[in-house]
């Protein structure tokens, strides 16, 4: 099966769900000199015991950081102590995971849900890509070679299928979280237009579905689970190439319509 040989990975909200099984598995990967810079709000909380356990058992390879995704000055200061210890080398693969889902329609969701939620999963992806880019744009530079891949320099925005309007009337007749559905529909958005932006610098840029999972944020009621989830994510992760420079996909491989 083909791999993720990205030397430098940072992962936000990676203390739990999707994040911490995308560390869990990369870890497992024969890669030299690979770093994981698992992220996420507080690494020394209960709900960091699984990481921080998984960071002792690959001590030099996971390096848990600090950061809050809807705190502008955390994230700087996250990209600052990161930068160092990326060296001449860059940051290779950034996977924006973070988020959050309140549910409602649009007639009980409040403007604190919409907020709360905007500035995790657009907002905060924002604050996250503008920081780390100066590192994505070392390492597409350091590479040497032509093309995209998530071994050079790749944004991996993680999205959801309610974000399609293609897709979500259906889905949202089931389940109603009108907060969510609008906040990753941006960050679709911001996926396309970053995309535009770091064509010229050949670093890679997508929006990536891993399907409804059985997380906390996911439910009992999920369809897979997240080893399945992450597993597939990463095969699509390993494959991609300029080809799918600003696409929106799922974990299988299919491109979505947005």
């Amino acid at each position: 099966m083909a791999a993720v040989k990205a030397c430098n990975i940072l992962i936000t909200g990676a203390n739990r769900g999707l994040g911490l099984e995308m560390v869990r598995q990369l870890v497992e990967v024969p890669c030299s000199n690979r770093q994981i810079f698992a992220c996420c709000r507080d690494p020394d909380s209960p709900k960091s015991n699984d990481l921080r356990e998984l960071a002792k058992k690959h001590p030099g390879v996971i390096k848990n950081i600090q950061l809050d995704v809807t705190d502008e000055k955390s994230v700087k200061e996250a990209a600052k102590n990161v930068g160092p210890l990326l060296g001449k080398a860059g940051l290779n693969l950034l996977v924006n995971n973070a988020g959050m889902a309140i549910l409602g329609d649009s007639q009980t969701s409040t403007t604190e849900d919409m907020l709360t939620t905007f500035n995790t999963n657009a907002i905060g992806s924002f604050i996250v890509t503008k920081e780390f880019m100066p590192y994505l744009r070392t390492a597409a530079k350091a590479s040497g070679t032509p093309g995209m891949s998530c071994n050079k320099a790749a944004i991996i925005n993680v999205s959801t299928i309610v974000a399609s309007m293609a897709c979500v009337h259906e889905i949202y007749t089931m389940i109603q979280a009108f907060p969510y559905n609008v906040s990753k529909a941006a960050l679709n958005m911001m996926t396309v237009l970053t995309a535009i932006d770091c064509k010229p610098e050949e670093i890679l840029v997508m929006a990536l579905h891993p399907g409804w999972v059985k997380t906390d944020m996911g439910g009992d009621q999920a369809q897979i689970d997240v080893q399945e989830s992450v597993g597939g994510m990463l095969r699509v992760m390993s494959g991609l190439t300029e080809k799918q420079h600003g696409a929106y996909m799922d974990y299988t491989g299919k491109t979505l319509p947005w």
